[in-house]
């Protein structure tokens, strides 16, 4: 009869700690930071050749606009994950409390430039592409590139290994479940770029033939 009191006690006191391991597989600091780093590896894909269009931005201008439009997707994702991180720290989540905060240096200086500059430099192409013409917002989309450039490269270099780590965690993860949800909504953001490219595209004619009104 104790035999059996001790075993349905130890189940009542594993229970909690087995439905956090659960959570945890799913979600949680460690999942929102591998997603983050999912969604920033694609990102970085994407940038990489949203910038060689750059280099000969006339010949390569339309699939600088299509390529343009689809990262709005994973830029929203990115914002959102990060934001979520951000919140949940500040609103003392114990286990964003215990993955600690990003870098002072990261933190006060780079994010708030990154964030602000990516921001500025994607709404300036999307009214660009809304209202084509040249004049103080394309001088301000250009002059944002200069901003966002130099805090994602210091962005990349200090958080470049870890996301790499991490998108190998997760694809060697025993539990292929919440990796499948975090593959599943960075596919989503994705998608949803790819969507907003295709119904966009025809509006940057005015650009490729520099007709503007």
């Amino acid at each position: 009869m104790n035999t059996r009191a001790t075993s349905s006690h130890k189940r009542l006191v594993l229970k909690p700690e087995s439905r956090r391991r659960a959570l945890g597989r799913l979600g949680g600091a460690v999942g929102n930071a591998r997603l983050t780093s999912l969604i920033g590896f694609l990102l970085l894909v994407g940038l990489a050749i949203e910038g060689w269009t750059i280099t000969s931005i006339r010949q390569l201008l339309s699939v600088h606009v299509f390529v343009g439009m689809l990262l709005l997707g994973p830029v929203a994702a990115k914002l959102a994950s990060t934001g979520y991180r951000f919140l949940r720290y500040y609103t003392h989540g114990a286990d964003y409390v215990q993955l600690g905060p990003p870098r002072p240096l990261m933190r006060v200086v780079v994010a708030p430039v990154l964030v602000l500059s990516t921001l500025t430099l994607f709404g300036t192409g999307v009214a660009l592409l809304a209202v084509p013409h040249r004049g103080a917002v394309l001088a301000l989309h250009k002059a944002s590139f200069i901003a966002w450039f130099g805090a994602m490269s210091v962005h990349v270099l200090v958080y470049g290994g870890k996301a790499l780590r991490d998108v190998w965690a997760g694809m060697n993860s025993r539990h292929p479940g919440g990796e499948g949800i975090r593959v599943a909504v960075a596919a989503l953001a994705v998608i949803a770029g790819l969507t907003v490219a295709l119904a966009t595209y025809h509006l940057a004619t005015p650009w490729f033939h520099h007709r503007f009104r």
